[in-house]
């Protein structure tokens, strides 16, 4: 009998709607999330490889849980499209990643459905152990769900949650989203027959069954009975990916087709009232549904708006981004130098070492979800002889900042961090920004940091980088760059010492970073006679250019499109309060608030760095309308 064709995503407002849906339309209703997916992500950029893999996923774990009073834990939150199309947000999904529109991660201001946040990777497991935990002191009974995939698995924090998880016996199902992103394909066809057996409906009841039968033959004690049942899954494990799990105190089954709603939700409806930790291993494809994503992985792992029939991104900028001119400019240095080696946390394509890795393969090293282990393991590079450079989102680098205090700063080693990313990220929005990278480095002995105001300082700063013994940050943000022209060859920065972009008599300007261009364009709107320093480095300050110059104003305005609090300004502040210079300071920087995602221009303007607030608070200070 021909199935009839209608829209069913339009019917389903919540969990409950999908629970009254059968086989076939289940299937028709993941085809029609996949492409609502693609229409939004090509119009509005994001996350669509992970989303399109993870489907069939969401959508049997909400048919099979009863969300929100069972709670479901998504790690990472790229994958929550499907989650969220069916939880609610389907009306406004068109909004994805647009100021005041949907989050593109896991948001829970958002909605009741995303229990915890995640925009970072490798979280879901503690969490989840931490909403579990919770829920027995409070002697409640629903059900904790922790989804990890797309490499998060990969990473030390999902391990220690797994490791607390299987020592503490909590009830908990932590499913593993297997997109060929982090445990390889399992193969045989004893393993393959042995988790059939397992998944399939009854297999508990028989087990159960099995048990009693044999504690009621005479001669054979409880003891006997746990030897023979511990025998049997031994030989399920030792066939399978799950001897690790069951290592570790979990109960696991699996490999399942990740893409056969029936059989998730038989599996799941199966290990759904197992006590103690659980572990659901299915294997998905990153992708799914759309060929040119299931052809090129990373490519469609996050993308900016494109065109669906082909694939390709919309041509917009013509001008170098910071991060390409990172990469350029590294490559020709490591001509040189052969003690470069390249690291970076996952995030090749993104950070630019995949133009790297085609000149330097051998010396591209990507650790994976790791961002601690990147640092120390560049440490280690740097001890014995080698200048490596860690080019990690700045947003990322927060995760291994005790490595950057304990293994790199404190033993002085010359590690290059490339803080890709640094400052306001557009559309990813709080979880993503990198706001805060200044005023964690300045707070270490040790490191230099750097800050270029184009992409030809941005050059210039690589390059001194390498020539230092000692520690060193170099920050640049997302995006194009100015467009200025690029020096044919590498000049040697002075350590501290900034330049003199402009003289002027009636105010200073102070500043470090691409926002200064913006700051020449308002003085030059205003008329006014401003004289701006480019500072170059957060750490150290060129105090002698500084002073000498602040001596002369009474107003200063600092900019810098970072945190302020313990940051530039800060800096700056400091240094004028050791001097004893009494002037009017204006700091004009990233609020002390996380900044919600939307494009560009309006973070700015939420954040107060744009130029019509760099306008304002030249005009306040000056005393003009």
């Amino acid at each position: 009998m021909q199935k009839p064709v209608y829209d069913i995503l339009n019917t389903v407002n919540s969990p409950k709607d999908i629970k009254r849906l059968g086989s076939w339309q289940l299937k028709m209703l993941a085809s029609q999330i996949r492409q609502k997916i693609l229409e939004t992500v090509s119009k509005n950029g994001g996350h669509l490889g992970s989303p399109l893999g993870a489907v069939e996923l969401m959508l049997a774990v909400h048919y099979v849980y009863n969300a929100p009073y069972d709670k479901i834990v998504i790690d990472t939150g790229h994958q929550s499209y499907p989650h969220k199309l069916i939880t609610g947000r389907r009306e406004n999904f068109h909004t994805l990643r647009q100021y005041k529109g949907v989050c593109g991660f896991c948001n829970i201001f958002e909605s009741e459905y995303d229990v915890f946040g995640a925009g970072h990777a490798s979280t879901a497991i503690s969490a989840a152990l931490g909403i579990a935990k919770a829920r027995d002191y409070q002697n409640k009974k629903h059900n904790v769900v922790a989804i990890v995939g797309d490499g998060a698995i990969t990473a030390g924090l999902a391990f220690e949650g797994l490791n607390n998880l299987g020592a503490s016996k909590t009830d908990m199902l932590v499913i593993l989203n297997d997109n060929r992103m982090s445990i390889s394909p399992n193969v045989g066809a004893i393993s393959d027959y042995l988790n059939r057996i397992v998944l399939r409906q009854g297999y508990f009841k028989l087990r159960k069954k099995t048990r009693s039968l044999l504690e009621k033959i005479p001669g054979i004690g409880l003891e006997e009975v746990d030897k023979v049942f511990k025998m049997q899954e031994r030989l399920r494990t030792i066939t399978s990916e799950g001897v690790f799990f069951e290592s570790l105190g979990f109960q696991y089954f699996g490999p399942i087709d990740g893409h056969n709603v029936d059989d998730i939700i038989l599996a799941l409806r199966n290990v759904k009232h197992l006590k103690g930790p659980v572990l659901l291993h299915v294997k998905t494809e990153k992708g799914k549904g759309y060929a040119f994503a299931e052809k090129d992985i990373d490519k469609f792992h996050g993308m900016s708006p494109f065109d669906p029939v082909n694939g390709q991104k919309y041509v917009t900028a013509t001008r170098l981004t910071y991060t390409d001119a990172f990469a350029n400019a590294l490559i020709r240095i490591a001509e040189d130098d052969k003690r470069i080696v390249a690291i970076t946390a996952a995030m090749k394509s993104g950070t630019g070492l995949n133009k790297f890795e085609k000149h330097f393969p051998e010396r591209t090293i990507d650790v994976g979800i790791a961002e601690q282990h990147a640092v120390t393991f560049a440490a280690g590079l740097a001890i014995s002889g080698m200048k490596p450079v860690c080019a990690i989102y700045s947003t990322f680098l927060q995760r291994a900042y005790d490595q950057i205090v304990h293994d790199v700063c404190l033993q002085n080693l010359g590690v290059i961090f490339a803080l890709d990313r640094a400052g306001l990220v557009g559309d990813d929005g709080p979880t993503h920004n990198g706001p805060f990278d200044i005023a964690y480095f300045r707070a270490i002995p040790n490191i230099t940091i750097m800050v270029p105001k184009d992409e030809n300082e941005l050059q210039h700063m690589l390059y001194t980088a390498t020539l230092l013994k000692g520690p060193c940050a170099l920050r640049y943000p997302r995006g194009n760059g100015i467009g200025v022209g690029l020096d044919s060859e590498f000049r040697k920065l002075e350590i501290g010492k900034g330049e003199v972009l402009k003289e002027g008599k009636d105010l200073l300007i102070i500043g470090i970073g691409p926002i200064l261009y913006d700051a020449i364009d308002v003085v030059q709107e205003l008329k006014c006679s401003a004289a701006i320093i480019n500072a170059r480095f957060a750490k150290p300050l060129d105090e002698e250019l500084i002073l000498r110059y602040a001596k002369k104003f009474k107003r200063i305005i600092t900019l810098e499109e970072a945190a302020i609090k313990g940051g530039f300004g800060s800096a700056v502040l400091e240094l004028l309060n050791k001097s004893g210079i009494k002037s009017n300071v204006k700091t004009i920087g990233i609020p002390d608030d996380f900044i919600e995602h939307g494009k560009p221009d309006i973070q700015k303007k939420l954040a107060g760095i744009d130029k019509e607030s760099i306008r304002k608070a030249i005009q306040e200070i000056l005393g003009k309308k």
